[in-house]
This record gives structure tokens, C-alpha cells and sequence, in this order.
């Protein structure tokens, strides 16, 4: 049973930093892309980044390129969101996700909550 369980969310004021990790389980994950997700209130949800398990590439929303980096610990199976120069717009409930490469997002996290004041 794959599971995905997210961490580090808060609250941090505009131009700081947090770490999102999301730790997953249950199976291996080599052939997987995980990614990062956030919904702010009213918005729909949309995509932040997602990185190739194996080989490592990435890709980020234009919104938060420079600031935001993917990156994954093969050895503990998490994946971390650094999040820098943060913004009020960046405050959202943020998910990480895992689909095998060329598929649908198949599992979800319960989603960490990030709020970033002006």
C-alpha cells in the first residue's frame, strides 16, 4: 500500500524559507515521477514541480522557477521541496504526489498547509 506523508509546512513571513519532505512507502518507487502540487482557497489545484525518481531531472511551474527546488534522498525515500523568497501568493495547502512515468498522478498526500504573510 503506497503511501505518501507530508511534512514541514507553517507559517513564515514574506522572503522566508521552509522545506517541504514528503516520505514514501510501500513500494519501489525507481520507475515513479513525484511531484508537488498546492491549492490555495478558491483556486484550483495546480502544479509546483515534480522530479524523475531515477535520473533526477526536474521541471517547475514558471511561478516558482529560481525559487522553489525538487529534490529527492533515494537512500530514505523522500522527496523535499525547498521553498526561498517566499510570497502571500505562495500560501496554499501543498501535496505531494507519485505517478509512474507517462501516467496519471495515481497517490496522493493529505497535504501540508503553507502561509506565507506579508
Amino acid at each position: 500500500q503506497v503511501q505518501l506523508v507530508e511534512s514541514g509546512g507553517g507559517l513564515v513571513q514574506a522572503g522566508g524559507s521552509l522545506r517541504l519532505s514528503c516520505a514514501a512507502s510501500g513500494r519501489s518507487f525507481s520507475s515513479y515521477v513525484m511531484g508537488w502540487f498546492r491549492q490555495a482557497p478558491g483556486k484550483e489545484r495546480e502544479f509546483v514541480a515534480h522530479i524523475r525518481w531515477s535520473g533526477g531531472s526536474t521541471q517547475y511551474a514558471d511561478s516558482v522557477k529560481g525559487r522553489f527546488t525538487i529534490s529527492r534522498d533515494n537512500a530514505k525515500n523522500t522527496v523535499f521541496l525547498q521553498m526561498d523568497s517566499l510570497r502571500p501568493e505562495d500560501t496554499a495547502v501543498y501535496y505531494c504526489a507519485a505517478r509512474v512515468i507517462s501516467r496519471d498522478y495515481d497517490y496522493w498526500g493529505q497535504g501540508t498547509q503553507v502561509t506565507v504573510s506579508s
